[in-house]
């Protein structure tokens, strides 16, 4: 049976048993009806999946597959922050007039970083690069500069000598370079533009490590969570961001192996109870396996349609859960 079930059922039962309960504290979030959304929460809370032994897609109710990785690709591949660029709604109650959430998710995906340890040696390896775009700026990073210049992996800043770089292909730069690098990370919780951003960075932090089995390169992932909502987001973020190890490892030509996800604040809101009792008193199902187009290679190149889970067994779908805002 699914070793992601058993995770999530034996989580959800010590938040509920053990959890801390917010009732009648001064709380933020609000029910659509304006009564305060309580919790009952679990801090610290940090769950491992060995993506060699299954793909970790919870049985006891369907994940959506695409959806997941649609978002994921939003934020981390897109560099998006405007939900047009989205398939799903789920953004929709953080969005302006314009769409725009502000400079949250993949607007901090997109800036560029100076960087004094990149190399046009480095570059061809990582990105098969011969010629890298000057930037005669001071500035330490650019997002208003036109998607051609965006586009590139890196950008030369001919006043500093620096080269500069996103995140995103930061990580990759690192993984086809110096693999075993200790500083392999994201962070998108900019404390700067913290006060223009409509939702604060949740999932906030990822670390990559690579490891080796049997003499084959493995690579790992950590997820720092600041906060989650068990019922709508866990069983989501697992599915996407395991599916991000697997495009990733793909990339740089590596085994997709654990995934460690740490979550500051797990919580149950109070309307969400009930649900989760009866979820998880559900039968568990054999772990799907994931399918990853075979024809892609790059990481940018990927799109939602390019994953599936096959022989994927659920219990039924929860419809119409109420969403804390």
């Amino acid at each position: 049976m699914s070793e992601a079930d058993k995770i999530f059922k034996k989580m959800c039962r010590d938040i509920i048993d053990n959890g801390t309960d917010t009732r009648g504290e001064a709380v933020r979030p609000h029910w659509s009806d304006g009564e305060s959304a309580y919790t009952i929460k679990k801090f610290g809370v940090v769950n491992r999946y060995d993506l060699r032994k299954e793909f970790p897609a919870l049985t006891l109710r369907p994940v959506g597959i695409k959806s997941a990785t649609d978002e994921i690709l939003w934020i981390w591949q897109k560099k998006s922050n405007n939900i047009s660029d989205l398939h799903s709604h789920i953004w929709d109650e953080w969005a302006d007039e314009n769409g725009c959430i502000g400079k949250a998710y993949g607007y901090q995906m997109r800036k560029k970083y100076l960087w004094n340890d990149i190399t046009k040696e480095g570059l061809k390896k990582a990105f098969d690069i011969t010629e890298v775009p000057e930037w005669d700026n001071n500035k330490t990073y650019f997002y208003e500069t036109g998607a051609k210049l965006l586009a590139q992996p890196a950008l030369y800043n001919v006043n500093k000598k620096l080269y500069m770089m996103d995140q995103v292909d930061r990580v990759i730069y690192d993984l086809k370079n110096t693999p075993f690098s200790r500083r392999i990370m994201t962070n998108i919780y900019d404390f700067n533009d913290l006060h223009e951003m409509n939702l604060y960075p949740c999932a906030y932090s990822a670390t990559f490590n690579v490891t080796e089995d049997d003499g084959q390169k493995v690579l790992n992932m950590i997820l720092n969570q600041r906060s989650q909502d068990v019922l709508a987001a866990n069983a989501w973020n697992v599915t996407q961001y395991a599916v991000l190890l697997c495009m990733m490892a793909r990339e740089v030509d590596m085994i997709p192996g654990e995934f460690i996800h740490v979550i500051a604040d797990a919580h149950i809101y109070d309307r969400h109870v009930p649900i989760i009792k009866e979820l998880i008193s559900r039968p568990e199902h054999p772990a799907p396996k994931l399918w990853l187009n075979p024809e892609k290679k790059s990481f940018y190149d990927f799109d939602r349609n390019d994953v599936k889970l096959l022989d994927y067994e659920t219990g039924e779908q929860i419809k119409d859960i109420p969403v804390a805002i």
